[in-house]
């Protein structure tokens, strides 16, 4: 007789590595709140721990089990059906005048419906004219100045506000020659939108 309350044991030394994280993310997305599963691998997934951390918080459970041998097992378990509201940043820690332009912080979790980012633009920086994605953008300027070019006006930006780029408008940030730019943007997730480190 067997006992359907035991943990289902996953055994992924036998995976080709690219197949791993997936299949563990996989059964642990499946499972009911207050159950688990018990990884066998044949070292300790640490790169997998932070990543599911990064993903689900406080509602991962990770204990490791004692193991026989060269294997590592750890018993993980779903202790909140969703993954907790938690603080990802303090925009404190990115304060000052940036050296470099580009995304000094990025929402991380796969899971997820929006894009957030931290911009800073280095004294003088822009962001050259272009049109915006398909998708409205928030931005909320958090220190520096410069100035937002749209297609019939330039808007002054200084530190508080929060400015509405709607989708496809066409846009140019210049910086503040001395203090830069930093702002804070969010938006709808969009597959393949990436923000690349500009010098």
């Amino acid at each position: 007789m067997t006992d359907d309350t035991a943990p289902e044991i996953i055994d992924v030394r036998t995976l080709p590595k690219p197949e791993r994280h997936p299949r563990v993310m996989g059964a642990y997305q499946n499972l009911e709140v207050g159950s688990g599963l018990i990884l066998i691998n044949d070292h300790e997934p640490e790169n997998l721990r932070i990543e599911m951390e990064a993903e689900f918080a406080e509602a991962l459970g990770w204990e490791p089990q004692s193991s026989d041998g060269d294997d590592f097992r750890v018993h993980i378990s779903k202790r909140a059906a969703t993954p907790l509201p938690r603080v990802l940043a303090n925009v404190d820690e990115f304060a000052g005048v940036a050296e470099n332009s580009g995304s000094v912080w990025q929402l991380q979790p796969q899971q997820r419906d929006l894009d957030a980012n931290i911009i800073a633009l280095s004294p003088g920086g822009e962001i050259k004219e272009h049109v915006g994605p398909g998708l409205d953008v928030l931005i909320h300027i958090l220190d520096g100045g410069g100035t937002l070019e749209t297609e019939l006006t330039t808007i002054a930006l200084t530190p508080g506000q929060i400015v509405w780029l709607p989708r496809r408008s066409r846009r140019r940030f210049l910086a503040d020659e001395t203090l830069g730019l930093r702002y804070f943007s969010v938006h709808q997730r969009k597959q393949g939108l990436t923000i690349t480190s500009r010098n």
